[in-house]
């Protein structure tokens, strides 16, 4: 049985809401220090199961709506929170819609990140294009054997669209330029703010 769609709201209800919502972006800390929506808190989606029960204590208060960068990992972030049996609503179109609409990304306190990281669904598209790429050079210049790194990214991107997953942007997430920057909160101090309210 396919998995019902959750609810979404645009950017603009999201807005006009916004001092009743509790926002939650799962992006990667270095994503989130890059701008987000105001007042949102960062709950990495690879993080996402540690941080059930705040999560569900917000959302006994109120709506809980789950923003990324462009809704696909809010979507799965849904999902899975349903799956504990709590409400998400998804902020379709991401921090990329809410920017687009004219709204202003808000940035954490303290000094800004030198470099921002890249978008995840960008970096999953750098990653895999040289690895494909890389593929086919060294099958072509050392060994054919070589070219059967291309033909796994392949199979890895056709099983990451047929299951709405994607592995390599979780592998990635755990780089440390997306980790940690010197603007990011820890997850313990957001899971406490989810808890007050």
């Amino acid at each position: 049985m396919p998995t019902p769609t959750p609810a979404s709201l645009d950017a603009d209800q999201t807005r006009a809401r916004l001092a009743e919502l509790t926002v939650v972006d799962v992006r990667t800390p270095g994503e989130y220090a890059g701008g987000h929506v105001p007042g949102a808190l960062n709950v990495p989606l690879d993080r996402l199961d540690r941080a059930v029960p705040a999560l569900k204590e917000a959302a006994a208060r109120g709506e809980l709506v789950i923003v990324c960068q462009s809704g696909n990992r809010s979507r799965t972030a849904c999902d899975r929170l349903a799956a504990h049996g709590i409400p998400a609503t998804n902020l379709t179109g991401g921090t990329s819609g809410w920017a687009a609409r004219g709204h202003a990304l808000a940035h954490p306190a303290g000094p800004a990140p030198t470099r921002t990281p890249w978008a995840m669904d960008r970096q999953v598209r750098l990653t895999a294009g040289t690895l494909v790429l890389l593929g086919l050079l060294l099958g072509l210049l050392l060994h054919p054997a070589f070219q059967l790194l291309s033909a796994a990214i392949a199979a890895g991107l056709v099983f990451s669209a047929l299951t709405n997953t994607c592995g390599l942007a979780a592998l990635l997430a755990k780089l440390p330029h997306n980790r940690t920057t010197s603007c990011a909160v820890d997850l313990d101090t957001t899971l406490a703010r989810l808890r007050q309210g």
